[in-house]
């Protein structure tokens, strides 16, 4: 059996500890690995098929980014190409990617990535390419499992910023507006703003109203506390109906969204006269060693993907359910993301702490 390995999408701590997890897992069988080098970039442009066996893996589990790098751009569906005039045009190279596939002499690949590679890969696999999916976000919008890999790590950087944000904030009198990604869900802005003891957190599901977030802060600044901390998701939007901000980028390429965190802090210091900051965690998010926690998760997907290669279990994404790892067919997920649920007990929780939803 040779398997191929992919990571497409932006990194999360963790994932080389799934692929160090498939290989070995492979290696036990008596199976090779295979690894492309930035996602399908690899098949497509370039020869980026390098083998990876033991050696090649040893002592990356603790290592963030990825060893096989990793693209934004490289849809097969939807592939950039250039005119001899340089102008860029979409093509659909998937039908290649499947013959490149076959023709290297892959019998399976293992798709790390988030909503828009299992997207990909469920294409692919409706095409008769033989693939398992491992759920990888920062953003922890894959539905289907509880948890995917790099969201704890990413919530443990936001939370020791907020942390370190109070002391500033409180020297100076002023308001610290922190912006999160997770681009149109809430959990990391959530997890952090609950755990960080902010004072407003404003998330994608809960369109806020500037004026609920300024009566907090001047709430505060009645009971004698002159500092506010607020935590921004990036695809927050405001009641008015105005959308979050967003970045056009090229021709086949993934909007970016950013911004809100300055609009808010502008708005905040317009109509309560309190001088207000923003930061903008950004890419810290992503990068770094994994914690104990996606460590684990991601070691107990690669693992996990072997063996459902070895079920004949392709078209499916292995899972955390509960304590256990499950598979999950992709025709179950692909198009439905995980928002933070209204109800949900870390939403009652914030509100009984006082923290203000903005709503």
């Amino acid at each position: 059996m040779r398997i191929a390995i992919s990571t497409g999408g932006g990194d999360a701590p963790g994932l080389n500890a799934v692929i160090r997890a498939v290989v070995l897992s492979a290696h036990h069988r008596g199976w090779r690995s295979y690894g492309i080098q930035r996602g399908y970039e690899g098949l497509l442009s370039f020869n980026g098929v390098v083998p990876l066996g033991p050696a090649q893996v040893r002592g990356i589990t603790h290592l963030g980014g990825t060893i096989l790098g990793t693209t934004n751009r490289g849809n097969p569906f939807h592939y950039i190409s250039r005119d001899e005039d340089g102008k860029e045009r979409e093509i659909d190279r998937s039908d290649d990617l499947v013959s490149a596939f076959h023709a290297s002499g892959f019998d399976a690949l293992v798709s790390i990535g988030g909503d828009g590679s299992l997207q990909i890969s469920h294409e692919l696999w409706k095409k008769g390419l033989p693939v398992v999916c491992v759920p990888k976000t920062i953003d922890n919008d894959v539905s289907g499992t509880q948890r995917s890999f790099g969201f704890d790590t990413a919530v443990s950087t936001a939370t020791e910023a907020i942390d370190r944000l109070h002391s500033t904030a409180e020297s100076h009198d002023r308001v610290m507006v922190v912006e999160l990604m997770g681009r149109y869900a809430g959990w990391i802005a959530l997890y952090s703003g609950v755990s960080g003891s902010a004072d407003v957190i404003l998330l994608p599901e809960i369109p806020f109203n500037i004026e609920k977030v300024c009566d907090k802060i001047r709430s505060r600044e009645a009971a004698g506390r002159r500092f506010s901390i607020v935590v921004v998701a990036e695809g927050a939007r405001s009641i008015d109906g105005n959308v979050e901000l967003v970045e056009r980028r090229g021709v086949g390429t993934v909007d970016r969204l950013g911004g809100i965190g300055s609009k808010v802090a502008r708005a905040i210091e317009v109509y309560t006269g309190k001088e207000t900051r923003t930061l903008v965690l950004g890419h810290l998010q992503r990068g770094g060693s994994p914690t104990t926690y996606d460590r684990l998760l991601a070691l107990r997907f690669g693992a996990a993907a072997v063996r459902a290669i070895a079920e004949g279990a392709f078209g499916k994404m292995v899972a955390l359910r509960g304590s256990d790892i499950a598979q999950v067919p992709l025709d179950e997920i692909v198009g439905r993301p995980k928002n933070v649920p209204l109800d949900s007990d870390t939403i009652v929780t914030a509100r009984e702490l006082g923290i203000s939803l903005g709503d």
